[in-house]
């Protein structure tokens, strides 16, 4: 027996309008459908339709974790600061932790993440080898304070996420668990109806060494990625690398000063001199945890700030201000060149290669040097790939064009090894009676944002358009409006709901029947059944969501067909 849900007695409102703040397909549409309602900024209250399609993401992903072998458990969300503090990203997290305190002035926060805890977890309740190995997750809201939430329930201060985490003696046992995690979130995604790309990822503020993503392909992602159209190298733009080798430059004559007055830019610099700005050296200049460091580039590059931090962490990574060059002789704005350079570390892209000639800074006002070659004439400290990333960049497996899209992250999975159970000093007695540091690996699939990716996936200019596994019911029954048509509709959706149908029924009064029709396409249930002008013949229209197909059928043939697909 399924729930029959009438909409005479639903908490719904729909909207002929899109919300005047929103700008992504999901948000416009989960608020216009009534799956959600604003609270505060990147605060969401899941209205009755969108807690049921919340719950059946949630039902898929507790079936295939408990497949592995997964246990749940439930964590509290609010957590003294301690645990983080040992671990180091109390601070790390910076503004994007939300921090307080009791009556008593004990400090907590609310939890982003929950490696320390579960690493607390187990080791106050696995001593031996005999215990391990062994997988727990929750599923829970998590926090953090985004400076901008946006994008609907993409991107919320608080938001419903699955994290789950391993725990193994033996580095193969992680990468066994590991595997175990990344073929479950291939049947989740794939039931969920999600296209979706694994890419290569850093760990970023999570640590570990092995990391893919997730990502759904969608214009509103804020996830960039690239893809190889001659081999199956995929990454996130931030994992991607290039290598470049060593040019000879031998043969390039010595440095030479030129006189560039006006030329603080790229751009400026390489129109005075009618050059290309791929034969200049770009030099950015920031603060790595308050000490300059100068970052060089081809010219005709930019710098991905997210990329250097990620190569940096955790150090905070900011640009340099006005009041940066006071006192510092050595730095001219606009004039920066690695020769010369006192006491700044010099990073550089590998396109910088040894032996590559350029035109750069000179360090003096309205000066620039050209046959300044790397490895001659300035040395690099660090060769770190920070450029972002460009369509048809070479392919570091094959060297084809990359090609270059957006996406959503829905999962992230880590091989975290032994950075918190070091930290917390994890270990069980080991089959030979020595103790043994643990293993662990860290598991994510973000599940209201797996919403949001749907509804961005799916959804036509009609409305939403749920696959059939989650949405908030298999049929959508509209009574056209007069009173036969809506006691055939209540008729026909109680014998579907005995079935097991899961059935959403629009009765409600004094609504024309074109507002329920546009509504029933709005919702995005995958199959709408019509009582309308036929009623008095028991003949009823049933319509494919995403197809638009139509066809009549009896109430025993709609009943047969409906039952077919439950």
């Amino acid at each position: 027996m399924a729930q029959v849900q009438r909409m005479s007695r639903l908490l719904i409102k729909t909207l002929r309008d899109d919300p005047a703040d929103a700008e992504t397909l999901n948000h416009k549409l989960l608020v216009r459908a009534g799956y959600v309602r604003r609270t505060a900024a990147g605060i969401w209250t899941w209205l009755p339709l969108g807690k049921k399609v919340l719950e059946n993401i949630t039902r898929v992903v507790r079936e295939e974790m408990d497949a592995i072998g997964g246990q749940e458990v439930l964590l509290p969300a609010l957590l003294p600061k301690e645990p983080y503090e040992a671990s180091g990203r109390y601070d790390e997290y910076g503004d994007l932790l939300f921090r307080l305190k009791d009556r008593k002035g004990s400090e907590y926060l609310l939890g982003p993440t929950h490696e320390e805890i579960f690493t607390q977890v187990v080791k106050d309740m696995c001593s031996s080898y005999k215990d391990l190995p062994v997988i727990l997750y929750q599923i829970q809201t998590k926090y953090r304070d985004e400076a901008r939430p946006r994008a609907g329930v993409l991107r919320g201060r608080e938001f419903q996420m699955k994290d789950s985490y391993s725990f193994d003696t033996t580095d193969e046992g992680l990468v066994e668990a590991y595997q175990a995690h990344r073929a479950a979130y291939i049947r989740i995604f794939d039931r969920l109806g999600l296209d979706h790309r694994i890419v290569s990822a850093v760990s970023g503020a999570m640590g570990g060494s092995a990391s893919e993503e997730f990502l759904a392909p969608a214009p509103a992602g804020e996830d960039t990625f690239v893809d190889c159209p001659d081999c199956d190298y995929a990454a996130n733009t931030e994992a991607v690398t290039y290598k470049a080798a060593p040019a000879d430059g031998s043969a390039t004559a010595p440095v030479e000063e030129l006189d560039t007055p006006d030329t603080p830019t790229i751009e400026t610099l390489a129109a005075h001199l009618g050059v290309p700005a791929s034969a200049t050296l770009k030099n950015l200049l920031v603060k790595v945890d308050g000490e300059i460091v100068a970052v060089g580039v081809p010219g005709d590059r930019e710098v991905d700030l997210g990329k250097l931090g990620e190569h940096l962490a955790p150090a905070v990574v900011e640009l340099v201000t006005a009041e940066d060059f006071v006192g510092r002789p050595d730095l001219v704005r606009g004039y920066v060149g690695p020769q010369g350079l006192e006491k700044v570390r010099y990073i550089a892209d590998p396109r910088v290669a040894p032996g590559t000639a350029w035109i750069t800074g000179a360090n003096k006002e309205g000066k620039h040097a050209k046959n300044v070659v790397a490895g001659r004439d300035f040395e690099v400290d660090d060769h770190l790939d920070v450029v972002v990333v460009q369509p048809g960049d070479p392919c570091p497996n094959c060297g084809a064009g990359l090609r270059v899209d957006r996406a959503i992250e829905i999962g992230h999975i880590f091989q975290l090894g032994r950075k918190y159970a070091d930290i917390f000093s994890l270990d069980v007695l080991g089959q030979q009676g020595r103790p043994v540091r643990v293993t662990m690996g860290s598991y994510g699939i973000g599940v209201s944002r797996a919403v949001a990716a749907l509804a961005e996936q799916t959804a036509d200019d009609k409305g939403l358009c749920w696959p059939r596994e989650i949405a908030p019911a298999d049929v959508h029954v509209v009574a056209a409006g007069k009173a036969l048509q809506t006691e055939l509709a209540l008729d026909v959706s109680e014998k579907l709901g005995a079935a097991g149908v899961r059935v959403l029924v629009d009765d409600r009064p004094g609504i024309s029947p074109g507002v329920k029709f546009t509504d029933s396409e709005l919702i995005g249930v995958p199959q709408i059944l019509v009582a309308g002008r036929r009623s008095a013949e028991g003949v009823l229209e049933l319509k494919d969501r995403r197809t638009g197909e139509r066809e009549e059928l009896t109430v025993d043939e709609a009943i047969a067909r409906l039952t077919a697909r439950s």
